[in-house]
């Protein structure tokens, strides 16, 4: 795992120097990287995109979470607890850019 934000509070989490409720709270606080594709809108975009390559690795991203939890650092609830915490995140982001 790189050295960025997101890896330091995995690294603490799975060393015991910070709490998962810690971790967590943190990623509801930050930012959190978007991917740039845009979202198909019909079936032929949604079937194009499914032939592309994947999204490259977004080191300070979930893609660490999902590394984390694919290599054993975080057991499955850890895992749920901070993907709901990116989502808070995001939804966050979101209501800010959209005050509708």
């Amino acid at each position: 795992m790189m050295s960025n934000e997101v890896g330091e509070l995995l690294n603490a989490l799975h060393a015991g120097t910070m709490t998962i409720d810690q971790v967590a709270q943190r990623f509801r606080e930050r930012n959190w990287p978007r991917r740039q594709r845009p979202e198909p809108t019909s079936y032929a975009e949604m079937a194009a995109e499914e032939a592309q390559d994947p999204d490259p690795y977004v080191p300070g991203s979930y893609d660490d979470v999902a590394a984390a939890y694919h290599s054993g650092r975080l057991s499955e609830a850890q895992y749920a607890t901070l993907v709901q915490a990116i989502a808070d995140s995001k939804r966050r982001e979101d209501a800010q850019e959209d005050p509708a």
